[in-house]
């Protein structure tokens, strides 16, 4: 759980988890993370669109865990800042008894997830780890205090992966979760790739603004993330195309992210 390390919250500098709360929305955001927002919009205006369909996409695979898998446990690695229907809300609506675990070292989000993550039902468990999510160790050794690795989990990692500075070692993360958890867990991921140089663009102007790094990864590279496990249909595609509502008018439109929900053997 937390520990007793000093956190201070930067005003000067962006954050990703503060501008992507303002592409969605949200108001838990400062000045610098506005303008380099809004900045990052005008060289890939399908940001926010990115942004506002990948919390579509938290909701549908969340939902479809619980309820069509009957999972009662969630990992949510990098969760970055409550705003809303977050993975503890979808996941005790469809089963209250449901175990939420987030995961997250930025200051403003720990102080936002305390106020915030917290029970939507008598039965369930909401709390939080302050734990960076590069250290998978630390993680299943903290979350194995809250849920029971001995029944299956779904791990979530929510864009969050282009921290990593290597493929390689975001590979490591991972597989390092995932063999910790047992047969029946899920893998719920996605992420930005290279297929729109837009956003590969605006991953580069974001790194001189002094936020840090993201490192947008090939479709294949992205894919990468679910070997070893059975991908649940419709498979791998974009964020926007995995399962939308029956009541979704018109074509899908293709963004530049993708995602699986993935089954472990």
């Amino acid at each position: 759980m937390a520990d007793d390390r000093t956190h201070v919250i930067r005003t000067d500098i962006p954050h990703s988890a503060r501008i992507w709360n303002y592409w969605m929305g949200g108001k838990e955001n400062y000045d610098i993370d506005r303008v380099v927002g809004d900045a990052s919009a005008q060289i890939y205006p399908d940001i926010t669109t990115m942004a506002q369909q990948s919390r579509q996409f938290l909701i549908r695979a969340v939902r479809y865990v619980a309820r069509e898998e009957g999972l009662r446990q969630f990992l949510d690695i990098g969760t970055g800042l409550p705003t809303m229907q977050n993975t503890h809300e979808v996941a005790q609506g469809a089963a209250p008894e449901s175990k939420v675990v987030y995961v997250d070292n930025d200051p403003l989000v720990l102080t936002h997830a305390r106020a915030l993550l917290v029970n939507t039902t008598r039965e369930g468990v909401t709390t939080y780890i302050d734990a960076d999510f590069t250290d998978p160790d630390r993680i299943i050794a903290d979350a194995n205090n809250i849920l029971n690795f001995d029944k299956p989990v779904a791990v979530m990692f929510m864009g969050v992966l282009g921290h990593v500075a290597t493929y390689d070692d975001a590979r490591r993360i991972v597989a390092t979760v995932m063999d910790a958890v047992p047969s029946g867990s899920y893998l719920i991921c996605y992420d930005g790739t290279t297929d729109d140089q837009g956003y590969v663009d605006l991953c580069e102007e974001y790194t001189k603004s002094g936020g840090a790094p993201y490192h947008p990864r090939t479709r294949a590279e992205v894919a990468g993330y679910f070997d070893g496990l059975e991908m649940v249909e419709p498979g791998f595609v974009s964020i926007s195309r995995w399962r939308p509502a029956d009541t979704e008018v018109g074509a899908v439109r293709e963004i530049g992210a993708f995602c699986a929900v993935a089954r472990k053997p």
